[in-house]
């Protein structure tokens, strides 16, 4: 069954670019932006963390963290970061146990060719773990503003 607002938050546990362990309960006391996206390095999702790089500052004031995750691994994440400067971590889920909890590893079609892929859906957690917002229609240009528009 598909997460809810006011449902607690699944614990993650996973390794940042870095090779570092980062999991959800790291975060108790802050509010996270926790993202999922498809790809390192395509449009839509550099479209995407380059908003919320741009914008960093702003969520850091409102005291949010940012997590990116998708399925690629941490070397593919490191060259992302470096690429574009991006100043939160990236969570490398190769297992697939994040994208799985959080419901968003779904049947996908392009060209008439279907396949599972994430769906981009950004999760705000609160600071007691619970989520408070799902963000589905996720407007990669423009997410900061989604994010604290409904979170401000």
């Amino acid at each position: 069954m598909a997460l809810q607002i006011g449902d607690p938050a699944p614990e993650i546990l996973a390794k940042d670019q870095s090779g570092n362990e980062v999991k959800l309960s790291d975060y108790k006391g802050k509010k996270v932006i926790l993202y999922f996206y498809p790809k390192d390095d395509t449009p839509g999702c550099t479209a995407q963390a380059c908003n919320l790089r741009d914008n960093y500052g702003a969520l850091l004031d409102k005291g949010y963290a940012v997590l990116g995750v998708s399925v690629d691994d941490e070397k593919s994440h490191l060259k992302f970061i470096k690429k574009f400067d991006l100043p939160f971590p990236l969570l490398a889920d190769t297992d697939h146990a994040i994208v799985e909890a959080y419901d968003v590893w779904v049947e996908k079609n392009m060209y008439g060719r279907t396949y599972m892929g994430t769906a981009r859906t950004t999760f705000v957690i609160d600071e007691n773990g619970v989520i408070s917002e799902i963000i589905q229609k996720v407007d990669t240009k423009n997410h900061t503003d989604q994010i604290l528009s409904k979170n401000d």
